[in-house]
């Protein structure tokens, strides 16, 4: 689990990094470009993030570097974290337990 988590931050290190090499060299980024007629709409931060989280899930490399590219890298850290709270929600609401005793048995973590 730990290693596709590592993976990932990984990928996502490079991305940023590159980016932030694009535009320090005057390139303008994806988001700022127009976008030439009949080019598919933009994403918004919770379609790359359920995308981003599934392929990671999945551990498909291709999807993963695809939707970390939809947003910027802020957005979809928000769009993660957010996706992380409603599935724990859900989930705790499905057990009938505390949010917090989810969480901790999930990362198996000894009981508060």
């Amino acid at each position: 689990m730990f290693d596709r988590v590592r993976k990932s931050w990984n990928t996502w290190r490079k991305k940023v990094a590159g980016r932030e090499e694009r535009l320090r060299e005057g390139e303008r980024s994806a988001h700022e470009a127009p976008r030439p007629a009949g080019e598919r709409r933009a994403h918004n931060l919770f379609e790359a993030a359920a995308t981003y989280v599934a392929a990671c899930v999945e551990d498909d490399q291709e999807r993963i570097d695809e939707a970390a590219g939809w947003v910027e890298p802020s957005a979809l850290v928000f769009g993660v974290n957010e996706l992380a709270c409603r599935a724990l929600i859900a989930l705790a609401r499905e057990r009938d337990e505390p949010p917090r005793v989810v969480a901790r048995r999930l990362l198996g973590l000894p009981a508060a």
